[in-house]
């Protein structure tokens, strides 16, 4: 984040921050309608996909137990608590001695009421054709509502994520579970289904029965979006050389809008260990330093709310523009790690949910607002810290550090390694780690340096790499990123900038709205996302960013 950008996004701020439900709002996908549904409720349903529904009640029982222990897990002393039975969750549960129930059945009250689980289970083999719609290569998504929550395993997968809504774990008092089977469906695929039937409301004794409302195989043809819709921008190019990068007649897509302010953008693959282990599919996370928040972003453009008070829950939050979190990254175990505004810190976020602070002060002094960051292969963070995350920028009395830094973070030490600017904001290292790039948020020196980098996480003297300083446009550099072939990618005045490794610049994209951050995505990390003012935008490119490198060896002695 930046000083201008700053300055209209607090009325934003003042706006949107009276209500997150308001915000909320304009998150919703623009959901596509299937092209071809089988109906699981039906006789006809169920054989079109080869299905059969089997039931099982849950008997809830007394267990032997242990307390939580100093490693956060059961490893305390023993107790007594509570388990219910079958465990129907794995994909090779042998329900073949379960009740078999009709489809047109699923109506049907079942469980023993007041607290109280079940099981229903099916297989479905894809079909080769539902009426006159081919699903080879389809986007197939199962959608069922139960009375009155539920949670969905697929192939012996939950496949849930921290602040999910729905999806495979409860949506909400009688809404929809819709979980993605599959993008690229083929005949004769074959998904095993568990749903557990939960009775509710849970602090109720409630005289009501667990039941199916609904219950469909959706398809959708191959990459139809749900929700991203194109939009138009163009391309100023500078050298033959950007047709490498960016192919002439790409689309620019809008994933999602509805922010008060974009931040920070950094993908998550599918199966990341620390965030997301039995996910099958990659999502983005989104800073709203304005409101404080962390959003998830699926690739079809669902939005939710991630993380609450990202960056920031002191009494004074009134007083802050931006309290929450700015940059995003994982390490190399995958763990969240946030630059955090108000609380002036970077901190990680462990697998067991703990939070570790990596950087708080420098020098015994706390520092300004950390901004941007980016991790070596080898573990070492750097990070920015300008003071845009304060209430009154460099002017604010709450200002400890004389300088507007750049810093590192290796073995525990925090080092200084850059007072060279006004407003450091993004960073990124070249693909060999040899060198690191800075960009600088200031109106009058709006330039990019590039650092030769010593293995003990220092700098040496920096060198101009470009400079924007007479571009046209107010903003300055924000977001910085690289991709394996070293080309740099900045967030400049008026756009997205792109330059070769040797400095030389290759073109410009314009969109609707300006880019403040920006990452790669998608399964070959070759998908670009815009973190762009209210919205998220993406674009495809012909080289994947430098995060889908194969980590290097450690850094050779320089």
């Amino acid at each position: 984040m930046n000083r201008l950008s700053l300055r209209a996004a607090l009325l934003v701020a003042a706006i949107t921050r009276a209500s997150i439900l308001v915000l909320r709002a304009g998150h919703a996908p623009l959901v596509v309608p299937p092209d071809a549904v089988v109906d699981l409720r039906t006789t006809q349903g169920v054989g079109r996909v080869h299905a059969q529904w089997r039931y099982s009640d849950t008997i809830i029982r007394e267990i032997e137990h242990r307390d939580v222990g100093a490693d956060l897990k059961a490893t305390g002393p023993k107790n007594h608590t509570f388990d219910f039975s079958p465990d129907a969750r794995a994909a090779d549960f042998d329900d073949s001695k379960w009740q078999v129930i009709p489809a047109d059945s699923l109506e049907a009250r079942r469980g023993h009421g007041r607290l109280s689980f079940n099981w229903y289970r099916l297989n479905v083999i894809i079909p080769e054709t539902v009426a006159a719609f081919d699903t080879t290569g389809s986007t197939v998504a199962f959608e069922i509502v139960v009375d009155d929550y539920a949670e969905v395993w697929v192939n012996g997968k939950l496949g849930s994520v921290l602040g999910q809504q729905g999806g495979s774990v409860i949506a909400g008092w009688n809404a929809p579970n819709r979980v993605v089977l599959t993008r690229n469906a083929q005949p004769g695929d074959k998904f095993q289904i568990a749903v557990l039937g939960i009775n509710g409301p849970l602090s109720v004794h409630s005289d009501t029965y667990i039941w199916v409302r609904s219950a469909t195989l959706d398809f959708y043809q191959p990459n139809k979006p749900r929700s991203a819709r194109e939009v138009s921008y163009t391309v100023e190019n500078r050298d033959p050389a950007l047709d490498a990068v960016l192919s002439p007649g790409t689309k620019l897509e809008k994933v999602a809008d509805g922010f008060a302010f974009t931040e920070g953008p950094v993908w998550v693959d599918a199966g990341n260990p620390a965030i997301a282990p039995d996910s099958t599919e990659g999502f983005l996370l989104i800073s709203d330093p304005n409101n404080n928040l962390i959003y998830r972003c699926s690739s079809d453009g669902d939005v939710q709310l991630y993380l609450t008070k990202s960056g920031y829950s002191g009494q004074d939050i009134g007083e802050y523009g931006q309290p929450g979190s700015n940059g995003l990254t994982v390490d190399s175990q995958g763990r969240l790690t946030i630059c955090q505004h108000g609380n002036r810190r970077v901190v990680r976020i462990e697998k067991n949910g703990v939070t570790t602070v990596l950087a708080d002060r420098y020098h015994g002094k706390r520092l300004n607002s950390p901004n941007d960051l980016v991790y070596r292969s080898d573990g070492a963070l750097f990070f920015t810290d300008p003071p845009f995350g304060l209430p009154k920028f460099a002017d604010d009395p709450r200002r400890e550090q004389p300088h507007f830094g750049v810093y590192s973070v290796k073995d525990g030490q925090v080092r200084l390694v850059s007072t060279d600017f006004t407003g450091p904001n993004g960073l990124a290292f070249s693909p060999d780690e040899k060198s690191l790039y800075v960009g600088d948020w200031d109106e009058k020196k709006k330039v990019v340096y590039r650092y030769p980098v010593n293995a003990d996480a220092t700098l040496r003297t920096g060198e101009l790499f470009a400079d924007l300083t007479s571009a046209p446009g107010e903003d300055a550099i924000d977001g910085l990123k690289v991709d394996t072939a070293g080309n740099v990618f900045v967030s400049g005045p008026g756009g997205l900038w792109i330059f070769s490794p040797e400095g030389k610049r290759l073109g410009t994209l314009r969109g609707p709205e300006h880019p403040h951050n920006l990452n790669w995505g998608g399964a070959d990390h070759r998908t670009l996302y815009l973190a762009a003012q209210t919205s998220i935008y993406r674009i495809r490119l012909n080289i994947a960013g430098a995060s889908a490198l194969p980590k290097p060896a450690a850094m050779a002695k320089q």
